[in-house]
Order: C-alpha cells, then structure tokens, then sequence
C-alpha cells in the first residue's frame, strides 16, 4: 500500500444524526444548500462528491446524470445507502482522497465539502481532484477559514497564540485543520484552476444568536452576505467555485459503464477485471471489494 498522509475515519460514527439532525445545525445546513445551489453547475453527465458521508448533500446535485458519492468511512456509505437506495444514478465508493480509485479526466463536476480541514496534506488532495476531473471540469470546495473574525480578535486580545494572518495552516486538534483563503487560492491556481467565486458563509454561527433570533432570519441575511466573499473572507466557512483550465488531450472515460470509471489505487492500471465479488487489477494483481453495492479501494483484499 503506497504511504499516504494519515485519514480521519468517521467509521461506525453517527456524525449525521449527532451533528446534523440533533446537534443545531440547521442554520449551518441552509446556508450550504444556498451556497451549492448558486455554485453547482445546473447539469452534467458525471459529478464526484469527496467525503459524502451520509448523503447529506448528494440531493442537491439535481442537475447531474450520475453521483459517485466517495468516503473513506462505510458505514458512512450504507448510511447514505440508506437515505438515497442503490439507484443506478448513485455509485458509493469507500476509498483514500489521496488514492483516488478513477481514471484521469472522467468527472464534469466534483464537490469537497466540510473535507479539507481533515486533509494533512491539502495540496496533495486537491491534486487528486484535478486529476479526476475532465478539462474546463468544475470543482466546488469548501474550506474552514483560518483567517476568521473570532480568531482574530482572540489574537489581538492575546488569547491565541497562532496568527491567523500567516499563510500556513493550523491543527487546532488533531487532524483538524484551518487554512488562510489566500493559501487554498494559491494551491488551486497553482494545480491549473481558475477561481470563477468565492462566497463567504457562516457569518452568524454564533449559540446566542441561533438561540435569539428565528433560524430563517439568519439564513436570510446569511444569503446576502455570501456575496461578499467576492471582495474579503473573514468567516469561519468559504466556499469557492473553480474551473480546471490548460488540460488538453486527456480523452474521455467511462461511456463503456461503471467498470470503466476506476482504476488501481496502487498502481494506476485500468480497466479493472470484474470478478463479481472484487475488482482485479491486471497489472499488480490487486484485488478491491465489492460488497452490497459499495466498491471498497482502502485496502486490497487476500
């Protein structure tokens, strides 16, 4: 198994009931499906969604003729299994962002939402994606903001020791990271991206407030101040939409099903030889679990 940076596993966890259904996240929820909906391109043959998790926003992807909900968790996929059924529109894939299982070029769109302050090594993730995605293929990110109000108020009252003005990241708890708006805008123009716009989001996730006043007010303001992160990003979430330009040549997979979408993790080979129970790779003889409609490329199996 090649060596890659280490993974949060969200595996047996109930992080969409504990935090999303139970733990007062509405607000937070709203103001992303607004987000997604002003960014998410209206349609496309092929979208790839990083860290999905339970499905929670794999709906929302109304336009697309195909979902590929990826996790490294899976009872986070049969979660979402569960919530969405095993339609041939949703291919649930447990596997490494850093060892994307699919074949260069193959999405039109890709999503990364609350999965890149996991990534000890960001730059390295995002290169994944670009590799996944087709030339002019959209990718829509989500990152927590180093460089947001709280954090710097706290470091002028000399209440933090970590200054959110500086470009690299901080591990605030263990693989948990924020990362400064400028720092995330380089990686991706520097991988061949092109930032088309970035929303701000957040902007009232504060106990008291969501207590105080009606969540559909918060939202409502919310919604209006997203456009503000065309111009400055001090909240704790920022979304940004950007396009893979200069990538010429690469021709384009998958029209032969959904065998032909994947590749070796390990090795790079393509296609994969189906043997009903796991997916053989021709090259390295690797073999990948498929197993209750969930093709498993963690780990290769005996």
């Amino acid at each position: 198994m090649t060596n890659t940076p280490p993974v949060c596993d969200y595996e047996g966890s109930d992080y969409q009931a504990s935090f999303w259904d139970k733990g007062g996240r509405e607000y937070e929820d709203r103001t992303e499906a607004i987000a997604l909906k002003r960014l998410v391109p209206p349609r496309g043959r092929l979208l790839l969604e990083l860290g999905a998790g339970a499905g929670r926003n794999t709906t929302r992807y109304t336009g697309f003729d195909r979902v590929a909900l990826l996790d490294y968790s899976r009872t986070q996929l049969e979660q979402a299994q569960e919530r969405l059924g095993r339609s041939d529109r949703y291919i649930y894939v447990a596997a490494d962002v850093y060892r994307l299982p699919f074949v260069d070029g193959l999405f039109d769109a890709a999503t990364m939402i609350r999965v890149l302050h996991h990534m000890a090594d960001a730059p390295k993730a995002l290169g994944q994606v670009k590799n996944a995605l087709r030339a002019n293929g959209v990718f829509i990110l989500e990152f927590a903001n180093k460089l947001n109000l709280k954090a710097i108020l706290r470091y002028w009252l000399g209440k933090q020791a970590w200054n959110p003005f500086t470009l690299e990241p901080v591990e605030f708890v263990k693989l948990n990271f924020d990362f400064h708006p400028k720092a995330v805008r380089n990686w991706l123009m520097e991988l061949g991206f092109c930032i088309e716009k970035t929303l701000t989001l957040s902007h009232f996730r504060m106990g008291l407030l969501k207590r105080i006043i009606p969540i559909s007010v918060l939202v409502f303001f919310d919604s209006i101040l997203q456009w503000t992160g065309e111009w400055v990003q001090v909240t704790p979430s920022v979304f940004v939409k950007a396009k893979l330009v200069g990538r010429d040549g690469i021709p384009p997979f998958g029209q032969d099903g959904i065998l032909s979408y994947f590749k070796c993790p390990d090795c790079g080979q393509r296609p994969l030889v189906d043997k009903k129970e796991f997916l053989e790779c021709g090259n390295c003889k690797k073999k990948w679990g498929v197993k209750d409609g969930i093709y498993d490329f963690r780990e290769s199996i005996k």
